[in-house]
């Protein structure tokens, strides 16, 4: 079903100071953050040229149009086009748009999100380009590091995780594929919530494919993809799209290093070298859970206090050196085994593995990981198999957390391809190998991909000269 509708009203409760009425043929003035134009095509944002992007919280295109609430999930209610750069500073050579769209939170409420819709430069609409949703590792509180502002021109993102999966994220576009990455954790930055990533993605899915210059049709095929942080929130995206999204033709999910167990990840952080996603996630969990709200509210300590609200404006790799070597239980009035018990519905809530996916799955995670403990992955994946899903696991042995998510690519968007081309799958299996990067076709993938980093650090075009053979790969070619 194409979800887009004609945006003719801004909600005059949250823009009045800077908006006026407008006709449906008529622009919408915002001084400093552009103009809300509307024609029969729907509501389409144009910011000026020279302007420096502004955070979601300061952006009125993020702001609620007055009866979104009535419309149907993934429904287009805003979109403009967007251009993005690597770090912020070069621009690429893509076609760029991002979508305002009607989705749902935690609690099943209506609200709004947005995500960010790509085409390689100078695409034309095919019908038969297939869709991957991919599932940015933002691990933040803070709206600069949404991948809606970070991988903008001009953005302002220190320790962003995003700007650098900008890389990786344009060897799809370098196959021909169209590609949808949503803001999964929300205006708010709810980082680590159970269930909305999910829906947010899938929202953003149905918004792209009912996005008119995108050429899509209501059952392209999709492919779902993701690692770490963004692993997690794409398993959200397949748990959830049985239920919630079931008429999406999603062909296959590539996830690595997934999180599986959030609780387990806790407690293995806590203290060491990494102990500063533990403190993200908490930051962001009180605004959505209770029990946790109250563990904050009445036993962290002040210093404790101080540090939560310190890491909500800071990305990941910005936070984690502030907090090397910072134990929970420091900041907390009561032992931490104390505490924990209050919050094992929370955990529960969130652990992944509980739902089975209906799609196939591609999972794929280092032996020796010093963030996620393998032992996790292997739960959510004897989880996934017992409910009934198709699960292919791959355990490397040499890789750690960081490496395997360049090395893990080649294998993970060949194996999309192959979903996408509706090869026949072998009987799932579990593999521990020494390395994925063991193999003469990996090899001629990471070329691939030094080639697409090369084009993208440069910001050429990523389609000039492997465009012939992206096509071929991903079924669009003559």
């Amino acid at each position: 079903m194409v979800r887009q509708v004609l945006a003719d009203t801004v909600d005059a409760s949250t823009t009045a100071s800077t908006t006026a009425p407008v006709a449906p043929t008529t622009a919408l003035a915002v001084r400093n953050a552009g103009s809300l134009a509307v024609n029969d095509r729907g509501a389409q944002w144009r910011a000026p040229a020279s302007a420096r992007p502004l955070p979601p919280g300061k952006d009125p295109f993020f702001r609620a149009p007055h009866g979104f609430a009535q419309q149907a999930p993934g429904t287009v209610l805003r979109s403009r086009p967007v251009e993005l750069a690597l770090l912020g500073i070069v621009p690429q050579q893509v076609a760029a748009w991002q979508l305002l769209y009607r989705s749902t939170d935690l609690d099943g409420k209506p609200e709004v999100a947005v995500t960010t819709v790509l085409l390689p430069k100078g695409a034309t609409p095919d019908p038969e380009r297939p869709l991957l949703a991919f599932g940015s590792a933002i691990d933040a509180v803070t709206d600069r590091c949404a991948p809606s502002y970070a991988l903008r021109l001009g953005a302002v993102s220190p320790g962003s995780i995003t700007q650098l999966e900008w890389l990786l994220v344009a060897n799809a576009l370098r196959r021909g594929w169209a590609v949808t990455i949503a803001d999964h954790v929300g205006q708010q930055g709810n980082f680590g919530a159970a269930r909305e990533p999910g829906y947010r993605s899938l929202d953003g899915v149905r918004a792209a494919l009912g996005f008119a210059p995108l050429g899509l049709r209501p059952d392209t095929k999709v492919a779902v993809w993701g690692y770490s942080g963004g692993g997690m929130a794409s398993s959200w995206t397949i748990e959830m799209a049985p239920e919630y999204a079931p008429e999406l033709n999603i062909v296959g999910a590539a996830l690595g290093a997934p999180v599986g167990d959030p609780r387990e990840v806790f407690m293995n952080l806590n203290g060491g070298m990494y102990a500063g996603f533990p403190a993200i996630v908490v930051s962001a969990l009180q605004r959505v859970y209770p029990a946790l709200a109250d563990v904050v509210r009445k036993d962290f300590t002040e210093e404790g206090r101080r540090i939560l609200d310190r890491v909500q404006s800071l990305g990941p790799i910005a936070a984690l050196p502030l907090l090397i070597g910072r134990r929970m239980e420091h900041l907390l009035h009561r032992p931490l085994h104390e505490v924990l018990p209050e919050l094992e519905g929370m955990f529960d809530d969130i652990r992944l593995g509980n739902t089975a996916p209906t799609c196939p799955v591609l999972v794929v995670h280092p032996v020796n990981d010093q963030v996620i403990d393998v032992a996790g992955i292997d739960g959510q994946v004897e989880r996934y198999r017992e409910a009934g899903a198709s699960v292919w696991y791959v355990r490397d042995r040499l890789s750690e957390h960081f490496s395997l998510l360049p090395l893990a690519t080649p294998l993970s968007l060949d194996w999309l391809a192959d979903r996408i081309a509706g090869k026949t799958l072998t009987e799932p299996t579990t593999k521990t190998v020494w390395s994925v990067a063991l193999s003469p076709a990996h090899w001629r993938g990471m070329v691939e991909m030094a080639t697409t980093a090369m084009r993208v650090t440069l910001g050429l075009s990523l389609t000039s000269e492997s465009g012939q053979v992206a096509a071929e790969e991903s079924g669009l070619a003559a």
